[in-house]
This record gives structure tokens, sequence and C-alpha cells, in this order.
């Protein structure tokens, strides 16, 4: 007859829930693996399948009662943490969409804007490019399991160790302004062409004050900003992994 130890039993629960809660957390907004095209069944399978592997690699989690308030507390904590791990990769990813989103609106692409379902918002067409460039160049680097390594180096930098460790929530705060930064910069070589664009047009029209100005800037305007943007294809590659090692060395440093 198999008998089963009800102690030993809440062990194991504790143990693969505890740390399941901030893996779940991280998953839920982290890039690629937080992508709105994945399903919540799936997320939790892969948070499951992750925490089978992690939990044999951290320190040993204290015993808690979940049912308690110490409980609640430290499950709340370990969410918070795996969010604040996950927001501050998925800042790098928002950058570079306000990058689109400003290079499109400076094309002219505003007029034709629509719903995005993996933003969850009304995207441009170059911010939805600058996105998938982006979500490639992240796998090509391996990101996905640089972040992994991450929420593993987590565990040791931040311990459970009963909802008493906490994450700098200023660190995060004040990377978020990288936002603008990275974005304005991603967009600078196709506002200033679309700059110098305009100040043609604008020349032209007081050359030319017949000419619909119009009906041939919107048209001229876009075109523009396509060879602006085929000619930095080829080149987009580098900026985006020096976003990306940026943003993996400031996680390090939240987390030391």
């Amino acid at each position: 007859m198999v008998t089963v130890d009800l102690d030993i039993l809440l062990r194991w629960v504790e143990g693969l829930f505890i740390p399941l809660a901030r893996i779940l957390g991280f998953i839920a907004i982290a890039p690629v693996f937080g992508h709105r095209g994945i399903t919540m069944t799936i997320k939790i399978m892969i948070g499951i399948a992750l925490a089978g592997v992690i939990i044999p690699a951290i320190p040993a989690v204290p015993r808690v009662d979940l049912v308690s308030a110490q409980g609640v507390l430290v499950i709340s904590q370990q969410m918070i943490v795996g969010l604040a791990l996950g927001l501050m990769m998925q800042i790098l990813f928002t950058a570079i969409e306000m990058a689109g989103q400003v290079s499109g609106l400076t094309m002219g692409f505003g007029f034709a804007s629509f719903f995005d379902p993996s933003s969850g918002g009304t995207n441009t067409v170059t911010s939805t490019l600058f996105s998938i460039l982006a979500m490639l160049v992240f796998l090509s680097l391996d990101g996905h399991l640089m972040m992994v390594t991450a929420l593993v180096e987590s565990f040791y930098t931040m311990p459970i160790d009963s909802g008493t460790s906490s994450i700098n929530g200023m660190a995060v705060a004040r990377f978020g302004a990288q936002i603008f930064i990275y974005g304005l910069q991603l967009a600078l070589p196709i506002v200033a062409s679309l700059l110098i664009t305009n100040i043609a047009l604008g020349v032209l029209t007081r050359a030319a004050p017949q000419l619909n100005i119009f009906g041939i800037g919107f048209p001229v305007t876009i075109l523009a900003g396509l060879i602006t943007i085929f000619a930095l294809l080829p080149s987009m590659a580098t900026p985006y992994r020096l976003i990306f090692e940026q943003g993996m060395r400031a996680v390090s440093a939240t987390l030391k």
C-alpha cells in the first residue's frame, strides 16, 4: 500500500508554487514569452516547464504557509519581481515601436494606422515592421535564453526569504525613460531625411506656387521615407543589438 506523507506533499507544493509565481509574472510581460498571440494555457505550460528546469538550480525555498498572510505576501512579492524583470526588457521593444510610430507619423502613415492585436493598440506599418525586425534580431542573439538566465540569477540575488527582499523600483522607473531616448535615436535618420524632403517641397512651392503641394507632398514624403528605411535595413541589426545588450546590463545591475 502506498502512503503519502502530507507534510512532504505540502513541501513539494510550496517548493513549486512560490518560484512559479515569479516565473509566471516574468512570462506574463516579457518579450517573446508574453506575446499576445500565445494563449494563457500555453503560457502556464511554459511557466511550469521552466519551473521544472529552474527549481533544481535555485536555493531552497523556505517553509511558508501558502494560505496565511505571510504566504500571500511572499507570492505577491514574487509576482512583482517577475513582472519587473519582464518589464525592463519589454521597455526596449516599446522604444523600438515608438521609433516606428514616430517615423510612420512623419511619413504620413498616420492616416493609414490600424489596430495591432500584438500590442493591443493602434500602430502604423513602420511600427509593426520595426517590431518584427527587433523580435528577429532578439531571437538571433538568443535573447530569450539570456532572459531565462537573468531570471535564474534573480533567485540568487533576490532570494525567496519570506517576502523581505525587494527589487529596486526607482532603477526600473529610471530605465523607463530610455523609451524616449532609444526611440528618438532610432527614428532620427528617417525624421532627418523627411525634414530635408519637406524643406525641399516648401522651397519648390515658393518657386512654383501653381503646384498642388497637397497632391504631391504625401506621395513624395512616403517615397522618401521608404527609401530611407530601405537604405537603413542592412545596418539596423547593429543598433538593435546594442540596445538589447544595454538592456541586459541594466537588468543585471538592477538585480545586483
